[in-house]
């Protein structure tokens, strides 16, 4: 149940979704990879709606070179361990709501473990191997996988519903070449903010979810448009395929 200074907090909300939708953010749990560009304003958004416990995993140190975009860190977080900036801002944001920050690099041996009994993941990462490796483990346990990622002004964003909807895998057959992109800050700010009001939609049973669809962001020209997608039936992770990719074992 709601307490009193929950009532109050999430009023604005509650005129939306009612008491029971917020009972529901507050009895959920949601597994954040990353706490960079985009991890900062979904754990953010998500820790202010009331999201009862977060858990964000993150294995690098504040850089000055972040500061553009990764707002849950500022100058005096520079050399510290992200999760340690991370777990202390969003307890400032929400001090109701349960925080786990984990330092440790995911990799196919710990990520099980890692996301344990989340209500869902929010794909934060900026590299592809390790989405792959967060997308098999989201649909072996039939949990959505919000995905976000961002080059420049521009980004992308889906909801993955395990046997449902495409997977990651389906839509990128073939990881992009790893590269240091160019980021805008406002970019995973749009795309961040996108994910977190897809869990908060899932969660509360909202709205229509980016499910089958890829969201495509162009702040160069401030459009948007959308991707109509297909299962592939010969995937190696959802498809009749399944089982003929050989895992991922390694992250960046």
């Amino acid at each position: 149940m709601l307490s009193e200074r929950e009532r109050e907090r999430y009023k604005r909300q509650i005129l939306l979704f009612g008491n029971e939708g917020q009972e529901r953010l507050k009895s959920s749990h949601i597994f954040i990879a990353g706490a960079g560009g985009l991890g900062s304003p979904a754990a953010i958004y998500l820790a202010v709606a009331g999201v009862g416990e977060i858990t964000i995993v993150d294995m690098d140190t504040v850089d000055q070179s972040n500061l553009n975009r990764q707002i849950l860190h500022t100058d005096r977080d520079i050399g510290k361990k992200k999760t340690v900036s991370a777990i202390a801002k969003l307890r400032e944001y929400n001090p109701d709501i349960i925080i786990n920050a984990i330092d440790t690099t995911i990799t196919a041996d710990n990520i099980r473990g890692l996301v344990g009994q989340a209500d869902g993941i929010v794909d934060a990462m900026d590299n592809y191997p390790v989405r792959y490796l967060l997308n098999r483990v989201a649909l072996e346990k039939k949990i959505p996988f919000f995905h976000g990622a961002i080059r420049g002004f521009y980004g992308q964003a889906t909801t993955i519903l395990p046997e449902k909807t495409p997977c990651l895998a389906c839509i990128f057959p073939r990881a992009p070449p790893k590269e240091v992109f160019p980021v805008v800050g406002a970019t995973p700010g749009v795309i961040g903010t996108i994910q977190a009001t897809e869990v908060v939609k899932y969660l509360t049973k909202q709205g229509e979810l980016l499910a089958g669809r890829l969201f495509l962001w162009d702040g160069l020209a401030a459009t948007s448009e959308e991707i109509a997608l297909e299962k592939n039936p010969a995937c190696p992770v959802c498809g009749s395929g399944a089982g003929t990719e050989p895992p991922a074992r390694m992250i960046r």
